[in-house]
């Protein structure tokens, strides 16, 4: 098989149906399939011409624009193993990178932070004059081997390579039904950019692999122009991070006719966001979790909507299972490590150059997806925190959720991320971070109500920003080293 190929097949079977719009207030700027195929394989054409071979790794480093999915296709025709980055990089990040990576080239728009290399270089412009030459033949071979590699989001340390292989494709279409409730004539709006994995999936790669149109937000609109966009374009599903909800909910606009349903990912969605997104459009919002290594496997669907306070269920044709420290299965309403079984198609083929990374993410026939969670009796699965953001308080463990869930909901709380701060060798304190013109004592006073003594924060520190990864997740271990008390 060959991952592009798989992608474009559907389209391919109706090249005059729209399959992107990149809308904004002023234009639109559209590509049907046969125009978007064309594209991506004489992309394929003029990487080779360029002296790519297959198997050579191409960096990425394009802005929010068409020419990132079409050079992503595009490698993956030909076999080359693309690598996309986010452009919000800075030169030093991607140098690192790039010292990871070895790549052959890289391939550069204009204003994007280049590593600081001797790395052959195409420019941008140089790449859109490819989309006119002759398509190249799909590069077919084995469903497992390498087809892409992305970044991990750095929220636990240094971002890590992640190799993936062209199956992986194959997986995402548990998500069809198990999150999005994906149909033909779909129209999916994304809120996300081009080069944000998020985006790419959800927003590009599913809708073309069933025949849909994607709709992708121009770079430089205004979150709260979406609604209209969405209503003048006729968008059927929205996705975005919750953020983007969030700040949705704070302007004025009128419903969305066409809207069935919200999709969220990127960062956990608490339910009283959910809840104020029912009650203003009268549809839902569905959630998915899911990790860099394996996208997303948990979520809420128009079929099976998550109960409140969960992250839903596992994806049909997924085996996830809560284990003990042991590798055990334990039952519901037990805590322990969130798994995914290793013979699931979506599964990382590992971290580059890392195997003994790789290995520590695997305890049996499981993969360790690093949180900690709790199943319940109908089998919708609970999160207690990521393992490393669990925290101790006075010897009971705590995960961060467990309080943003209560300060969040305050209406003056605007963004909220809860962590544990050091303050002394061994001692430590849980600390509550907030963007919103809320009071402390407000915030103190309504932990005080409604959490244990032991799960009340003891400092509170009001932020301009909550310091967030490049895909937008709230970045804890920053806000650890930013603010700990034990060192001056």
């Amino acid at each position: 098989m060959n991952l592009a190929e798989h992608v474009l097949r559907a389209g391919a079977a109706v090249p005059d149906r729209l399959a992107l719009s990149v809308v904004g207030p002023a234009r639109a700027e559209r590509w049907s399939y046969g125009r978007l195929i064309a594209a991506v394989r004489g992309t394929a054409t003029g990487l080779l011409r360029a002296g790519l071979q297959p198997g050579d790794r191409l960096l990425m480093r394009l802005g929010n624009r068409p020419a990132f999915p079409i050079a992503y296709l595009g490698a993956i025709t030909a076999g080359i193993v693309p690598v996309p980055t986010s452009a919000m990089l800075t030169g030093p990040e991607v140098t690192r990178l790039a010292d990871e990576l070895r790549p052959a080239m890289v391939v550069a728009g204009e204003g994007i932070a280049l590593p600081d290399q001797p790395v052959p270089r195409l420019d941008e412009a140089d790449l859109a004059g490819f989309a006119a030459l002759p398509p190249a033949d799909f590069a077919m071979g084995d469903a497992g081997r390498l087809a892409y590699i992305i970044y991990t989001s750095g929220s636990s340390g240094q971002p890590r390579a992640v190799m993936h292989a062209h199956r992986a494709i194959l997986a995402r279409q548990m998500m069809f039904q198990g999150w999005y409730g994906l149909r033909p004539d779909d129209r999916m709006m994304h809120a996300g950019a081009f080069n944000w994995t998020f985006t790419l999936g959800t927003g590009l790669m599913d809708p073309w692999t069933i025949g849909a149109t994607a709709l992708i937000i121009a770079e430089g609109t205004a979150i709260e122009q979406i609604p209209l966009l969405a209503s003048r374009h006729g968008a059927s599903l929205l996705a975005g991070a919750p953020g983007v909800f969030r700040r949705l909910l704070r302007a004025e606009w009128q419903p969305i006719a066409s809207l069935r349903h919200g999709l969220a990912a990127g960062e956990r969605l608490d339910p009283g966001l959910r809840q104020a997104w029912q009650d203003r459009t009268g549809t839902d919002l569905h959630e998915a979790m899911g990790a860099s290594e394996i996208s997303t496997f948990l979520s809420g669907s128009p079929a099976r909507p998550a109960p409140v306070g969960t992250a839903g269920y596992a994806q049909p044709g997924r085996h996830v299972a809560i284990l003990d420290p042991d590798g055990r299965v334990l039952g519901p309403g037990l805590p322990g490590a969130l798994a995914v079984r290793r013979d699931d198609p979506g599964l990382y083929l590992g971290y580059l150059d890392q195997p003994g990374d790789t290995q520590d993410r695997m305890l049996g026939e499981w993969f360790l997806a690093g949180d900690q969670a709790m199943a319940g009796d109908d089998g919708a699965i609970t999160l207690l925190g990521r393992g490393d953001d669990i925290m101790n308080a006075g010897g009971y463990r705590v995960a961060p959720p467990e309080i943003e869930e209560v300060l969040a909901s305050h209406p003056g709380a605007g963004d909220v991320a809860v962590t544990e701060l050091a303050v002394g060798p061994g001692s430590s304190i849980i600390a509550a971070f907030w963007t919103g013109d809320a009071g402390a004592d407000d915030l103190r006073a309504m932990a005080e109500a409604r959490l244990a003594r032991y799960k009340q924060p003891r400092d509170y520190i009001r932020l301009g920003a909550l310091p967030r990864t490049p895909t937008g997740k709230i970045n804890r271990r920053a806000l650890r080293d930013s603010h700990r008390k034990d060192r001056t």
